[in-house]
């Protein structure tokens, strides 16, 4: 089990999701056999974002947004060397951050 405030990000591949946590400072993964889709409805809205339609970020982790080429994006996360993808159609979700 693993608690939804831990939780950085999910993303998806077909039809399963990885899930990045947090256990303390130390970074932990899992594949998990459901689809985004089906996590997403159990998520908070006002605590997660959908970037991308493979990637759910957790607003907490996110350390700062690059913006790209083509009107696209980059979320870097906190004391995680992931960087996750941000599409045209939800970059304007961080014009105001």
């Amino acid at each position: 089990m693993i608690a939804v405030e831990h939780i950085d990000f999910l993303r998806s591949d077909d039809k399963y999701t990885t899930v990045a946590w947090r256990d303390g400072d130390k970074p932990s993964e899992a594949l998990i056999r459901t689809p985004l889709k089906d996590l997403m409805p159990q998520l908070d809205a006002g605590d997660f974002l959908q970037v991308h339609r493979s990637v759910v970020v957790n607003r907490r982790s996110i350390s700062h947004v690059t913006r790209g080429d083509n009107e696209t994006g980059s979320v870097h996360l906190k004391g995680r060397p992931d960087v996750l993808p941000v599409s045209r159609s939800y970059l304007h979700l961080f014009r105001q951050m």
